[in-house]
């Protein structure tokens, strides 16, 4: 299935207006800025663009999760990048120390380039994110329906799975494939409606669009399942990851993909959730990691 390449103008987020600051203004990475160091044993790190936290309320959380820790406290500047190769280039090249991954997607990068590793002292050991589908606050009856098709799938195994052969299975296909995760098809159904989801690309294995701009893996996988039982077609739009709140708001999309949703009491549940987005029930968690550039 193509993809529809959302207008670059949203990545200013002038359409989401006040609502919605996860763009970062004038301090978010293209993947070749640096952020003015700061003294005091200062870490940079690297982020892919957030759904609306803003890169300082990061910077903010990451400080307080350590002061209500045993690991030592470090000052962290964040910068993020619109995506996930730009977000490899700027530790390739030290414009950022490490990188905030999930664990998959750490895994992902460790197992396809050889080039990166855990960092040592991880502060972030023990965070965890649920992602979830979000939709606009109106959209009730799209909601429910994708609650009742993740229900059904971990009732089934089906979503169990999944997970296991497109993110769990990392070394398997990367040894068949190369870098591309498997392909699933999208059923299409005449005459049905049409769900539009925008997809990022970001975070391979679980969000994943290949070279030549085709969705493959996880994302794929989950959304052909979903078409299916839901007897909908799905069209999936290509969008960064700063742009996704914007996208959604001006109804370009019906759906982003993943939206994160904190695990635990050390994070807000609604830190990166704008007022007009309503998130589905999870149908994934990963761990938080950090990761560097092997020496």
């Amino acid at each position: 299935m193509k993809l529809k390449k959302a207008a670059k103008l949203l990545l200013s987020c002038v359409l989401a207006g006040a609502l919605f600051t996860g763009c970062g203004g004038g301090q978010q990475g293209d993947g070749g800025g640096d952020k003015p160091a700061q003294s005091g044993g200062e870490i940079k790190l690297g982020m892919i663009t957030h759904l609306n936290a803003t890169e300082k309320r990061m910077e903010e959380v990451l400080q307080m999760v350590q002061e209500e820790t045993t690991v030592p406290v470090t000052k962290y500047a964040i910068t993020y990048y619109d995506s996930y190769r730009n977000l490899q280039m700027g530790v390739k090249s030290g414009s950022v120390d490490e990188a905030s991954l999930y664990k998959c997607v750490a895994d992902y990068v460790i197992a396809i380039t050889g080039q990166f590793e855990v960092a040592a002292n991880d502060p972030v050991k023990g965070l965890a994110d649920s992602f979830c589908f979000a939709v606009r606050k109106e959209d009730t009856a799209l909601k429910d329906d994708l609650n009742k098709v993740i229900d059904e799938m971990k009732a089934d195994g089906t979503l169990d799975k999944l997970i296991d052969e497109y993110i769990n299975q990392i070394d398997s296909y990367v040894k068949a494939e190369g870098e591309v995760p498997p392909k699933v098809d999208i059923p299409m159904t005449e005459g049905a409606p049409t769900i539009k989801v925008g997809v990022t690309g970001d975070l391979p294995p679980l969000d994943c669009v290949a070279g030549d701009n085709r969705p493959t893996g996880f994302n794929t996988a989950i959304l052909a399942e979903i078409a299916k039982r839901l007897g909908r077609n799905i069209e999936l739009v290509s969008i960064d990851s700063g742009a996704r709140a914007a996208a959604l708001a001006s109804k370009q999309i019906d759906v982003i993909f993943w939206a994160i949703v904190p695990i635990g009491e050390k994070i807000p549940a609604d830190i990166d959730k704008p007022e007009n987005i309503e998130m589905t029930k999870p149908y994934f968690k990963d761990d938080v990691v950090h990761i560097k550039l092997k020496k």
